[in-house]
């Protein structure tokens, strides 16, 4: 009975194998668990995402922080225009009177009489064309002597210089003193520096000769014909009411204008140099050119109170005529 009992508790040996898959199973399962919480627990740039009701969109905090480049782009594209609306500006308007930025006045080198004179006021001149034609008999006749001094110094180099060979070959014969040949070799050397002499006074009185043309240094227009054909002119004449004056012709060049303005001492701060301008002739109010401020006095005008400025005129036109008065606004 008692063995029975036992038998019937004893565990049978299959039975005491357990099965391993269901354990593998479980530690799959806790892994995955685990990985899952570790993945949802990981902070990301997306947990900082706010999503307002009734409103679709979402920001993120940095972007509330900080401008989206849409909107940055936005404003950079706004403020060039901003900044062009206030260059626009006139900030200062004075009126000032149109001058040429050079005034020329061809003048003669010495005393003479003009031979022939080729323009007239309001005439087109070209760089190097012939304006004026002096007198050039008495230059000429310089010359002429200066060519014939020339040709007496030359012979007188040549006969030095047989004199010179002539006497060395007989010193080499012992014929002649070494103090013969000295003498000769010194008066050599005398003759060639006269001729030198001879040619710098030829050269000089070429150089009058070309001063009798007289060419127009630039492109330009002729302001004023200040002399006639056949009149004597001087370095230094007296022209009517103009006081003394060396000038035979004044030329200037259109293209190049500049409006020159006596500018108020309160008013020096709003003006610089390079300054955009505004430039509207008195005689034109429907016309207006660009400009800059080109130069500026280095002193002032202790009587009037006021500094000179000039400013350029970019790409004058016909409308522009010197000496009329025009009006200038300073832009911002």
């Amino acid at each position: 009975m008692d063995a029975e009992k036992l038998r019937a508790l004893q565990i049978a040996p299959e039975a005491k194998s357990r099965p391993q898959r269901p354990m593998w199973l479980i530690f799959g399962a806790v892994l995955l668990l685990t990985g899952a919480a570790f993945f949802f627990a990981w902070p990301r740039a997306a947990d900082k995402k706010r999503v307002f009701a009734g409103n679709r969109s979402t920001k993120t905090a940095v972007a509330a922080s900080a401008p989206s480049p849409a909107s940055a782009d936005r404003s950079v594209a706004k403020a060039p225009a901003a900044i062009g609306a206030s260059n626009g500006e006139p900030i200062l308007t004075v009126s000032g009177y149109i001058i040429n930025r050079e005034r020329i006045e061809l003048s003669p080198r010495f005393m003479g009489v003009v031979k022939w004179i080729g323009v007239k006021k309001g005439d087109a001149v070209t760089n190097g064309q012939v304006v004026v034609v002096l007198d050039d008999a008495e230059q000429r006749a310089r010359l002429l002597e200066a060519e014939g001094r020339r040709a007496t110094a030359k012979s007188a180099v040549t006969k030095a210089e047989i004199d010179y060979r002539r006497v060395r070959k007989l010193i080499a014969e012992k014929i002649e003193t070494q103090q013969l040949e000295d003498d000769l070799r010194l008066r050599l050397e005398s003759t060639r520096a006269s001729l030198k002499e001879v040619e710098g006074t030829m050269a000089l009185a070429q150089t009058y000769l070309d001063w009798t043309i007289i060419k127009s240094p630039i492109n330009g227009v002729v302001l004023e014909k200040l002399v006639g054909a056949n009149e004597l002119v001087t370095p230094q004449s007296f022209g009517g009411n103009r006081g003394p004056s060396t000038a035979l012709i004044a030329v200037a060049d259109p293209k190049d204008l500049q409006v020159e303005i006596d500018l108020n001492e309160a008013d020096l701060a709003k003006v610089y140099m390079n300054q955009r301008c505004r430039v509207t002739p008195e005689a034109y109010q429907d016309k207006s050119y660009e400009g800059y401020v080109a130069e500026r006095a280095p002193e002032a005008n202790r009587q009037k109170g006021t500094l000179q400025v000039k400013v350029q005129i970019i790409n004058p036109d016909q409308y522009l005529t010197p000496e009329l008065t025009a009006k200038v606004e300073f832009l911002r």
